[in-house]
């Protein structure tokens, strides 16, 4: 099966511009495209996740990927689904959130040889002239259009900055920087996104008089219609030292019944066929199939090892069938042997102690070695295989 038909299938695909055009060149592995990142954070979350996984499988069928680091539209901030301002972050933030999603990003794309490339549109957009850029890009705007857009309207009543305003020009000169500098020519994105693609691909016939395409994915909803990667505590983060390998396990293995194929299909690399059997397992398997979603998942973003350790945690923590259980825990000094007494999981500090000694402790995914390691809010400590508490410090 040809990627573009396998991109169908797993339902990824939301909106082209050209849709022959744009199956020819990634069947042919023709599309030197561009999916964006802006550094909000200092870790990718899930949310990214999807996009990761399209650039991975396109770059597998022989297509080129280019990652763009918001470095330069960071500065302005996509309203894309915000009801308010984004917080502005400061320029030493934001070169340091790109470093991180840089190393991040490594770790699923392959660069070098001319597999992909990674920019940052700082180096283009914060050494534009003002004047410049309002008469060879701003006139082939027009406001009409502009506020027509979906991420526009939804914050005309709130308030729309002028400053947020601008990030559909600048994300459309992007497109057109890339196409001229790289030979871009396609850019990937959310169905959210639509109406800033199309600015880009806009841009480029204006001013060049080339064809360039457009391809937005499926946003991966849940079934309560809110945004993927998102839990009562926060986000889902990549990082490990955000969301550890176990709790980004646990996130893929609670999710809902009627969500599991799509994201399996979405989201993991099993071959189609195989996962077109799945589909007609019966209901009471839904819980192997959770667990193959969490497997893998887990795998593809913190290696085979530790989504092996997180399973096998998670099959003693729930082997029973009932919750991981919390623990409210105040301690001055939130060191391992003090949270293990404190939480009544050890008696005494001795106690605690020879059990770390005796290799009996983990925390999160990790054996404790050191007595005085710190216990962060919301980590699980493992007593053996037996015992397991997530810990609440107040």
């Amino acid at each position: 099966m040809e990627i573009f038909e396998e991109l169908k299938k797993r339902g990824l695909i939301a909106q082209v511009t050209d849709e022959e055009e744009i199956k020819a060149l990634i069947n042919g592995g023709g599309a030197r495209f561009y999916i964006g990142f802006d550094p909000t954070a200092d870790s990718l979350h899930v949310g990214h996740f999807m996009a990761l996984c399209l650039m991975k499988r396109l770059q597998m069928a022989g297509n080129k990927p280019v990652v763009l680091l918001g470095g330069g539209t960071g500065h302005i901030g996509d309203p894309t689904g915000l009801t308010d301002l984004r917080s502005m972050l400061t320029k030493e933030t934001i070169e340091h959130n790109c470093e991180c999603f840089k190393k991040q990003i490594e770790r699923f794309i392959e660069f070098g040889d001319d597999k992909a490339l990674i920019v940052n549109n700082a180096d283009w957009l914060l050494n534009l002239n003002y004047v410049e850029l309002l008469r060879e890009v701003g006139v082939c705007f027009t406001v009409n259009n502009m506020l027509r857009a979906e991420c526009y309207k939804q914050r005309m009543e709130k308030g729309l900055s002028f400053l947020e305003f601008n990030y559909m020009i600048m994300q459309a000169y992007d497109f057109w920087y890339l196409n001229e500098k790289y030979g871009c020519n396609m850019q990937f994105g959310g169905d959210d996104q639509w109406s800033n693609m199309l600015a880009g691909t806009e841009l480029i016939r204006k001013k060049s008089g080339k064809d360039a395409y457009a391809m937005t994915i499926t946003l991966l909803l849940n079934s309560e219609g809110k945004k993927m990667g998102k839990t009562s505590k926060g986000a889902v983060w990549l990082d490990e030292d955000k969301t550890s390998p176990y709790d980004f396990y646990q996130y893929w293995r609670n999710v809902a019944d009627a969500d599991v194929m799509k994201c399996i299909k979405m989201l993991t690399f099993i071959p189609i066929e195989s996962i077109e059997e799945m589909e007609h397992w019966d209901e009471s398997r839904i819980n192997e199939k959770k667990e193959i979603l969490a497997y893998e998942l887990t795998k593809l973003v913190h290696g085979e090892q530790k989504a092996a350790f997180a399973q096998a945690q998670a099959r003693a923590a729930f082997g029973g069938g009932g919750e991981l259980p919390e623990k409210d825990v105040i301690v001055e000094n939130p060191t391992i042997i003090n949270v293990l007494v404190a939480a009544g999981i050890c008696q005494s500090n001795g106690e605690a102690r020879r059990l770390i000694q005796q290799g009996g402790v983990s925390l999160n995914d990790n054996k404790v070695t050191d007595i005085n390691s710190a216990v962060k809010n919301g980590d699980v400590i493992h007593k053996g295989k037996k015992v397991h508490v997530k810990i609440n410090l107040k």
